[in-house]
C-alpha cells in the first residue's frame, strides 16, 4: 500500500480523497493555485505545494508544476479526482513514466475511452450500440449542418475529451451551427485542455442512466448499481439518485452487463462510469467516463462500498474482495449538487463570491461532501460546485422527504445557490412519479417563483479598546513553494486596522441580475464577474432587445449577455480577454 498520495485536484473531490487516505493511514499531499492558498483541501492535507498561477491552465493543468510537487513531496501515487487531468492520457502517462502510480485506468484505456469517438467504436466492437453519431472530429460547422440534415434536428455537439455537460451545445437548426461549434470548442479547451468536438443525434426526452463499474488488475470487473441523473440544466446534472426509479430489473442487469463488456473490452482497470440514454424501454450507449464521478456517493450509500478506498486498493494491485453476486443494493439515495448559481427564473447564473455562512444539515441518513467552509471564496476561475448533499432512505419516498428536510435546513450565505431549484425539483409530482427527462428542468419546471433574495449586509463589530498585550496569529507561509503553518505573537497596537479575534467579518453582497443584463436605460451590465470571451457588436451597430452583445465566461460556463432595449450601440467598453466584475457596464445602447 502507498505511504503518501498526491491529490491533483481541488475543492470537494480533493477533500473527499484526502479523507479516504487519512482513514487508510496514507499521507496526503495537496497542490494549490494562488487563489486556493487557504482552501479547505490545503488546510486538511498533511503537506501542500504551490503550483502558481490563478486559472486552471496556469495551475491544475500545469503538468510540470504537478510533477515537481510529486518529486519534492515523495508521493508514491497520484489521484486525479474528476475534471482537470482525470481523463487525460498524456497526464496519466507522464505520471507513470515518472515512476509514480496513477490512481485510475491505464493511459491506453483513457485514450480509447477518453476520446468519445474511439469510445463509440470500442463499444460497437463488443456489440453495445449507441446513439447515432459521427466518428471524426469536427473541423467546420458545415459538418454539423450536413449531419443535422441527414439525421434530423436537433443535434448535439460534444467535447471529445470531456464530460459532465462541459463543451456540449444543442443545435436546433443549421443557422446556429457555427456559433454553437465555436462556443463548444472554447468551453472544452477551457475545462479539459482539448478543444476537439464530435456530433450525436440529440434525443428529446430520454432519461440519463449510468452504471458504476470497477475492474481490478486480476481480470475481475463488476457493475455496482445504476444511477439516474436526468434532472439537469445546461446538460449538467443537478440531482442524481440510485437506483434509477421505475426501471425493470432485467433492464438494469442488461445495462450493467453491457457496461462491464465495454470496460473490459478496452482492458480497463479502476473505477469508471458507463453512461446510457434510456427511453421507451430501450437503452443506448452514450460514453464512458474514465474516472470517479461527482455522483459516486449515491452508489456508496446503497452498496455500502467506499469507492475511493477501493480505487486506491486496486491501484496498489489488490484484488477486489467481492463478486458480482455480493453486490446488493439497500434502500434509495439521492444526491443534490449545491452549486454557486442563481436559479432565479431558470437562468442558473454563476454566483461567485465569499461564503459568509455555511451550516450544512445533519441527521439520520444525511451526508455532506463539501469543498468549502464559511469565509472561503468561490472563484470565477473554477467549477462552481460548493459541495454535495446526499440523503439515504429505506425507499424512494423516504429519501425524497429526507432530502427536502435537509435542503430546507441548509444554511449558506454570501453566494446564491441552486438550493431553491433543487427544492422545486424534489417537490414536483413529475419527479415523484419519475416521469422527468433530461430536458424537464428547462422545458417543464416552473422556476418563475424563485426570486433573487440578496442577503442583508452584516454589521461590523468594532472595539475602540487597544491592549498592549500580544495576540497569537496562526499564519501560513511558503518556503521554496512548500506550505508550512507557523504561529506568531503580534502586539495588538500594531493591528489597528484588523478586527479583534472573534469579530464577525462583513458579508459581501452577492451579485445578481438576469441573463439579459442592462437596466432598461441602455446600459448593458454583466450580472456576475467573469472574463469576456467574445464581443459581438461594434459602435454604430443596430441591436434589438434581447440580442446577445457579449459572451461572458464564469466558472467554466459561457453566458450570453444581451441588450435590454433596441437601439444603436454608442459605446463598447470591453474587449475579448478582459475581466469584469458583477454590475460593470460593458455596452451602451441609445
Amino acid at each position: 500500500m502507498f505511504s503518501k498520495v498526491l491529490i491533483a485536484n481541488r475543492g470537494e473531490i480533493a477533500v473527499r480523497v484526502i479523507r479516504a487516505c487519512q482513514e487508510m493511514g496514507i499521507g496526503t499531499v495537496a497542490v494549490y493555485s494562488e487563489l486556493d492558498r487557504d482552501a479547505l483541501h490545503v488546510r486538511l492535507a498533511d503537506e501542500a505545494f504551490a503550483l502558481g498561477g490563478q486559472t486552471a491552465a496556469e495551475s491544475y493543468l500545469n503538468t510540470e508544476a504537478i510533477l515537481d510537487a510529486i518529486e519534492r513531496s515523495g508521493a508514491e501515487a497520484v489521484h486525479p479526482g474528476y475534471g482537470f487531468f482525470s481523463e487525460n492520457a498524456d497526464f496519466a502517462r507522464a505520471i507513470t513514466d515518472f515512476g509514480v502510480t496513477f490512481i485510475g485506468p491505464p493511459p491506453e484505456a483513457i485514450e480509447v475511452m477518453g476520446d468519445k469517438i474511439s469510445a463509440r467504436a470500442a463499444a460497437e466492437k463488443v456489440d453495445v450500440g449507441g446513439v447515432p453519431g459521427n466518428t471524426e472530429f469536427l473541423s467546420d460547422s458545415s459538418e454539423v449542418e450536413a449531419f443535422g440534415d441527414a439525421h434530423g434536428w436537433p443535434v448535439a455537439i460534444k467535447a471529445a475529451f470531456g464530460g459532465g455537460g462541459r463543451g456540449m451545445k444543442v443545435v436546433a437548426k443549421a443557422a446556429d451551427a457555427a456559433d454553437a461549434l465555436e462556443s463548444a470548442q472554447r468551453e472544452a479547451q477551457a475545462y479539459f485542455g482539448r478543444s476537439e468536438c464530435y456530433l450525436e443525434r440529440y434525443l428529446t426526452k430520454p432519461r440519463h442512466v449510468e452504471i458504476q463499474v470497477l475492474c481490478d488488475q486480476h481480470g475481475n470487473g463488476f457493475y455496482l448499481g445504476a444511477r439516474d441523473c436526468s434532472a439537469q440544466r445546461r446538460h449538467q446534472k443537478l440531482i442524481e439518485e440510485a437506483p434509477p426509479p421505475d426501471m425493470p430489473d432485467e433492464i438494469y442487469h442488461a445495462m450493467g452487463r453491457a457496461a462491464v463488456k465495454v470496460a473490459q473490452g478496452c482492458d480497463y482497470t479502476n473505477a469508471g462510469t458507463v453512461e446510457f440514454l434510456y427511453e421507451d424501454g430501450n437503452f443506448y450507449y452514450l460514453e464512458m467516463n474514465t474516472r470517479l464521478q461527482v455522483e459516486h456517493p449515491v452508489t456508496e450509500m446503497v452498496t455500502g462500498l467506499d469507492l475511493v478506498n477501493l480505487q486506491i486498493r486496486v491501484a496498489a494491485g489488490e484484488k477486489l474482495p467481492f463478486t458480482q453476486d455480493d453486490v446488493t443494493l439497500t434502500g434509495h439515495a439521492i444526491e443534490v449538487r449545491i452549486n454557486a448559481e442563481d436559479p432565479a427564473g431558470g437562468a442558473f447564473l454563476p454566483s461567485p463570491g465569499r461564503i459568509t455562512a455555511l451550516i450544512p444539515p445533519s441527521g439520520f441518513g444525511t451526508r455532506w461532501d463539501g469543498g468549502y467552509e464559511a469565509g472561503d471564496e468561490i472563484s470565477q476561475y473554477y467549477d462552481n460546485l460548493a459541495g454535495k448533499l446526499i440523503c439515504w432512505g429505506a425507499d424512494r419516498p423516504t429519501a425524497i422527504a429526507r432530502t427536502l428536510r435537509a435542503l430546507r435546513e441548509f444554511r449558506i450565505e454570501g453566494v446564491k445557490t441552486t438550493i431553491p431549484a433543487d427544492i422545486a425539483i424534489l417537490d414536483h409530482p413529475d419527479f415523484a412519479a419519475a416521469t422527468h427527462s433530461t430536458k424537464w428542468v428547462e422545458e417543464v419546471l416552473d422556476l418563475s417563483g424563485v426570486g433573487r433574495e440578496t442577503p442583508a449586509p452584516a454589521t461590523e463589530s468594532t472595539d475602540d479598546e487597544q491592549a498592549d498585550s500580544k495576540v497569537r496569529r496562526d499564519v501560513d507561509v511558503e518556503v521554496n513553494g512548500k506550505r508550512f503553518s507557523v504561529s506568531m505573537w503580534i502586539p495588538e497596537s500594531a493591528m489597528a486596522t484588523e478586527a479583534k479575534p472573534g469579530a464577525r467579518k462583513p458579508k459581501r453582497r452577492a451579485s445578481s441580475g438576469g441573463a439579459s443584463g442592462g437596466s432598461g436605460s441602455g446600459e448593458v451590465a454583466v450580472p456576475m464577474q467573469g472574463t469576456v470571451v467574445k464581443v459581438l457588436v461594434e459602435v454604430g451597430d443596430e441591436v434589438e432587445a434581447g440580442q446577445t452583445v457579449i459572451v461572458l465566461e464564469a466558472m467554466k460556463m459561457e453566458n450570453n449577455v444581451a441588450a435590454e432595449k433596441s437601439g444603436t450601440v454608442t459605446e463598447v467598453r470591453v474587449e475579448t480577454g478582459q475581466s469584469v466584475s458583477g454590475g460593470d457596464v460593458v455596452v451602451v445602447v441609445e
